[in-house]
């Protein structure tokens, strides 16, 4: 057996960058305490979700991913209480900027970064004024604890994401998150949508999945507000649901699996042996012709 104990955080975030890493580091003791091994943060989680806006004063909150205090900080927490943390942050490259996460595995290492791949723009989620589109391809690791792959937001939306992470093994898929109330659309609650959408990843690529959301009501700075509706879950391997937060609360998701029993799972559905790659080249189009 390969028993691991992966953990989802949900917490509200304020404007102070030090009250947001205390708060999140405050998160992971508490799943430590309860036998956690991995631990997901949400994302963008050292300050308000500030894409609400278009603002170039915003542009100051990167950081290159050697010189974050944050990731930094988080390098430190992983070495002492040796736990593996995947760490959301807005990255300085040079002229660019990216929605990023470090991969810090629990003896302190940065195994190096993802960029999110799919940018998102609409009321409320103005995240091409701030990302370029992530340049690293999808990406898995090998911690302490398993290999992992870990998506950003916007990229749990496509099958495509997870399928190529599970393509090169991940054995658990995680997702930090940052959405809510969708500004323009009041009455639509995408909650159950969106969960639904990331179960069929867990159950098509017979992986868990993890899945950290905000939670709280921020405000805009054009008059805009957006209430986060939580709800971060866990699934098995199957998709179902085995750990939910609620919608407003902040607390700690924990729950425990054999990667070895869940790989014999995989094995049995035989889902990787039957693809049929040479037919889908459609997928590699934007506009379905054949490619």
């Amino acid at each position: 057996m390969r028993n691991v104990t992966v953990a989802a955080t949900q917490m509200a975030c304020s404007d102070s960058v030090d009250e947001n890493v205390a708060k999140g580091e405050a998160f992971i003791r508490e799943a430590v305490e309860q036998g956690a091994n991995i631990v997901l943060l949400q994302e963008l989680f050292e300050g308000p979700y500030f894409c609400q806006d278009e603002d170039p004063e915003d542009f100051k909150r990167a950081k290159p991913v050697d010189a974050s205090p944050t990731i930094q900080h988080f390098q430190a927490l992983a070495k002492e209480l040796g736990v593996v943390l995947p760490i959301s942050f807005y990255e300085q490259a040079g002229q660019a900027r990216f929605n990023s996460i470090a991969i810090v595995d629990a003896d302190g290492r940065n195994l190096g970064v993802y960029r999110k791949t799919h940018i998102p723009h609409g009321f409320g989620y103005q995240e091409k004024f701030y990302f370029s589109p992530g340049d690293t391809g999808f990406r898995v690791w090998d911690t302490a604890f398993g290999r992992i792959g870990v998506g950003i937001c916007w990229d749990q939306w496509f099958p495509e994401a997870a399928r190529s992470m599970a393509l090169m093994g991940a054995e658990i898929l995680f997702y930090p998150t940052a959405i809510g109330s969708e500004i323009g659309s009041e009455q639509w609650n995408s909650a159950p949508h969106w969960q639904r959408v990331q179960q069929g990843h867990a159950g098509a690529n017979i992986a868990p999945l993890v899945a950290s959301n905000r939670v709280g009501t921020e405000k805009g700075k054009n008059g805009t507000e957006m209430t986060f509706y939580g709800s971060s879950f866990i699934t098995d391997q199957f998709g179902e649901k085995v750990e939910e937060a609620g919608r407003e609360a902040e607390t700690v998701l924990i729950h425990s699996f054999d990667l070895d029993a869940i790989a014999r799972d995989r094995d049995y559905w035989y889902v990787f042996r039957d693809r049929r790659p040479e037919h889908y080249g459609r997928l590699l189009t934007l506009d379905g012709s054949s490619a």
